[in-house]
């Protein structure tokens, strides 16, 4: 091949304005949400996002039993307090409670999957005397693993990293929901 010729193919010379085009237009897409008052829930590009960050920093988690329950208070900590702690106006309460069922059986009899759904009910109160109530909830979410034949560590293993997972999904999706309750007052 000469230094002259191109080693771009004819097929991608024609794509090029194409791809140009569609960036273009989800530029544009992205740039009319803004006019429709779409906001990311998390951004500090607003006097709003930053008040709903002060809000969620003003909750503490109350204490939650079991193994699984300091999971969860660790992880709704760490997101309710990404934008930085301020003394405490609520209390947020959760008890995640865990069901069990066996997928994928043996001929044998075994279990070769088991499927947990995971649910927490919450509520937030403010610290008042008496407490008022702010907001609350269900949050469920499912996850499973396998049960690898005579492999007793790597199914503990498998069995925790899903416990973690549910966790933090149900820590997600109760901080999602305290965060538009919040960016809903201020609207509003």
């Amino acid at each position: 091949m000469s230094r002259d010729a191109s080693s771009t193919s004819s097929s991608d010379r024609l794509l090029r304005p194409r791809r140009r085009a569609l960036l273009g237009l989800g530029a544009a897409g992205l740039l009319g949400l803004s006019g429709c008052g779409f906001r990311p829930l998390y951004g500090r590009a607003d006097p709003v996002d930053g008040a709903v960050a002060a809000e969620l920093g003003a909750i503490d988690v109350a204490r939650i039993p079991e193994r699984t329950g300091q999971l969860m208070r660790r992880a709704l900590q760490q997101r309710l307090w990404a934008g930085g702690q301020s003394s405490p106006r609520y209390t947020l309460t959760a008890f995640p409670s865990f069901g069990v069922e066996q997928e994928g059986i043996r001929p044998d009899g075994l279990p070769t999957r088991m499927r947990y759904t995971a649910t927490a009910n919450w509520w937030l109160t403010t610290n008042e005397v008496p407490p008022q109530p702010v907001a609350n909830g269900t949050e469920r979410t499912l996850d499973a693993f396998d049960l690898p034949d005579n492999q007793f560590f790597a199914a503990d293993a498998a069995r925790d990293a899903m416990v973690t997972r549910l966790v933090d999904q149900m820590a997600d999706d109760i901080v999602t929901r305290l965060a538009v309750r919040f960016r809903g007052q201020d609207a509003g």
